[in-house]
């Protein structure tokens, strides 16, 4: 976003509209946590993957503008190791939650648009 253009809510409203909404359009049985981000328009969202894969994501979500999200994989953990994000399996869930994250970012258009 432009140094003058800032988003119509908090933060923590923010945080808020997002715990709320992220269960929409996750599966049903993944885990997540939303967190502050770096900067007053970013948020920090951990994803614990559903099942016996132990896998878990961390994803920068920043807004762009009011409208768009950019998402950025941070890290890919299996049983809290580190591990290769490039495996195909690995790349075939980053994809699918980086959709589910920008489906959750638009559900709250009528929030971050104004």
């Amino acid at each position: 976003m432009s140094p003058t253009e800032t988003l119509p809510v908090s933060q923590n409203q923010l945080m808020e509209a997002w715990s709320a909404t992220l269960p929409t359009v996750l599966n049903q049985s993944d885990k997540f946590e939303v967190h502050p981000g770096e900067g007053e328009a970013s948020l920090h969202v951990h994803i614990a993957s559903a099942g016996h894969s132990m896998y878990s994501f961390d994803f920068s979500v920043t807004y762009v503008d009011s409208r768009e999200v950019r998402v950025e994989l941070i890290d890919v953990e299996k049983a809290n190791q580190t591990i290769d994000e490039r495996n195909e399996t690995i790349q075939q869930l980053v994809e699918d939650y980086v959709r589910h994250l920008h489906e959750c970012a638009q559900a709250l258009h009528h929030l971050t648009h104004k």
